[in-house]
Parts: C-alpha cells; sequence; structure tokens
C-alpha cells in the first residue's frame, strides 16, 4: 500500500513539473514573439512600436537576454546611452551563452568610450575579449582605449575627492581633538603637581610665617624691655641718689644763699650809707 503511495507521489510531481515546464516554455514563446514584433519595428524605424514590444518581451520573461540587448541597440542608435548602457548590463547578466556575454561587453565598452570614460571602457573590452577572445573588432576597440586613456587619465571624480578631503579632515580634526586631549591631561596633571606643591610651599610659608610671628613677637618683646630699662634708668637719674642733693634742692639752696647773701650785703650798704650819699637815680 504505501509503495503505492509512493508511485502516485512521483506521479503527480511529474505531472507538476511537466505542467510548469509547458507554462515557462508558453512564456518563453509569448515573449519571443514580442521581440520578433519589436525587430520588425525596427526595421520600419518605428521606435516607439519597437520599444513598447520589446518591453512587453521583457516584461513576460525576465530572462530574454536577447530582447534587452536589442532594446539597447535601440537605444543606442536613438543616443540614449545610459538607458542604452542598463539593457545591456541586464543582458550580459542573464546571457546563457559567451556569444551573447561577448556583444553585450562590447558595446558597454563602446559607450564608455562614447562618455571619455576610457579606464571602464578598457575593462568592458577585457570582459569581451574573456568570452571571445578572437574578435578582431574588439581587440582594436580595446587598443584604443588604452592609447585613450594615456593619452588622458583619469581624472579624480569631484565624489572621491569630496570623500577623500572630508577623510583628510576628520583625520586632521581626530588629530588636533587628541592633541588637544594630551594638552589638557598634561595641563592637569602639572597643575595638579603645582597644587601639591602650592600645597607643601603654603605649608611651609605657613611654618615660616609663624616663626617670624614668633621672631617678631621676641623682638618685640626685647625692645619693650630695653624701653622698661630705659625708663627705668631715667627714673633712677631722676631720683636722689643717697646723701646726694637732686637739683631742685640744689637750686633751692642756692637761692637760700643768695637771698642771706642780699641781706647781708644790704646791711652793710647801709651802715656804708651814713656816710656816703646813694644816688637816688638809676644809672643805666
Amino acid at each position: 500500500m504505501k509503495h503505492l503511495q509512493n508511485i502516485l507521489i512521483l506521479l503527480c510531481t511529474i505531472s507538476i513539473a511537466q505542467a510548469q515546464n509547458k507554462e515557462a516554455e508558453q512564456i518563453k514563446q509569448e515573449s519571443n514573439n514580442y521581440t520578433y514584433k519589436a525587430n520588425e519595428a525596427l526595421k520600419e524605424n518605428s521606435f516607439a512600436d519597437a520599444e513598447a514590444e520589446y518591453r512587453k518581451a521583457i516584461s513576460k520573461d525576465g530572462e530574454n537576454a536577447t530582447a534587452k540587448y536589442n532594446l539597447g541597440n535601440a537605444y543606442y542608435e536613438n543616443e540614449s546611452y545610459q538607458a542604452a548602457f542598463d539593457r545591456y548590463k541586464q543582458a550580459s547578466e542573464v546571457a546563457l551563452t559567451k556569444p551573447e556575454k561577448h556583444s553585450a561587453y562590447h558595446n558597454m565598452g563602446n559607450i564608455f568610450m562614447k562618455k571619455q570614460e576610457y579606464a571602464k571602457a578598457v575593462e568592458a573590452y577585457k570582459m569581451a575579449l574573456r568570452n571571445n577572445p578572437t574578435d578582431d573588432e574588439t581587440r582594436y576597440n580595446l587598443a584604443l582605449a588604452k592609447d585613450m586613456l594615456e593619452k588622458n587619465p583619469p581624472k579624480e571624480d569631484d565624489k572621491d575627492k569630496k570623500d577623500k578631503d572630508k577623510k583628510e579632515e576628520d583625520k586632521e580634526q581626530d588629530k588636533k581633538d587628541q592633541d588637544d586631549k594630551d594638552k589638557k591631561d598634561k595641563n592637569e596633571d602639572k597643575g595638579d603637581k603645582e597644587k601639591d606643591e602650592g600645597g607643601k610651599d603654603d605649608k611651609n610659608k605657613d611654618g615660616e610665617g609663624d616663626k617670624e610671628k614668633e621672631k617678631n613677637k621676641q623682638d618685640d618683646k626685647k625692645d619693650q624691655n630695653k624701653s622698661d630699662q630705659k625708663d627705668d634708668q631715667d627714673k633712677q637719674q631722676q631720683q636722689p641718689k643717697p646723701n646726694q642733693l637732686s637739683p631742685e634742692q640744689v637750686k633751692s639752696l642756692l637761692q637760700a644763699m643768695n637771698n642771706a647773701e642780699k641781706k647781708t650785703q644790704d646791711k652793710l650798704n647801709e651802715k656804708k650809707g651814713k656816710a656816703i650819699k646813694i644816688k637816688a637815680e638809676k644809672d643805666w
């Protein structure tokens, strides 16, 4: 029974695969029919009709390399080079044979030559020759592209230049930021060191200040002692010594002596006045 089930499953799988293949063949056939109509429209110089039919063919079968390649040729003849390049590139990606790939890369090289992008043209022609090394036209175009590239070296793309400049600016900024950081760290270390040394200096200064204050205090005390000693000496000089008269006592004594001497002289003069007439007027 199980064996019969396996046979039935196999038959169903085969039937489904055949149906899918039939559908795929039908799709390809319809796509090819659109391609044929497009080719006929090109022969009649009806670009718009040709473009429309090619688009239908590609839409129906995305693997239709012929439709893509032929549409690229139509754009190329119409001088729509970027659109042509896009279709050639699509054709090279889905092409199954080397001749198809060779033709797509060859024509991509022709578009690069039109745009004067000689370095890219060289690479495209090289890819074409890898798929058909015997094509003389591709060989000739490759030699021409190399010659033009040598005479016209590629200029730096503006975008690439901006990116390069930005990278240089970022590099310079990073270097500057690092230098600033190093400088800041260095200054902070120096500041901490100076702070520590300053603390030591302040401590030393405080100690020296206290020492100086103590010295000044001692000096003041000495000066005060000297002043007190001087005052004591002055007092001692003013005070009479034992068995010695003071200046005031000497003065009083002299005054008393003078008074006594005057009284004595007056008495003598009085006695003499009896014999001698004394002038009443002053003689000075």
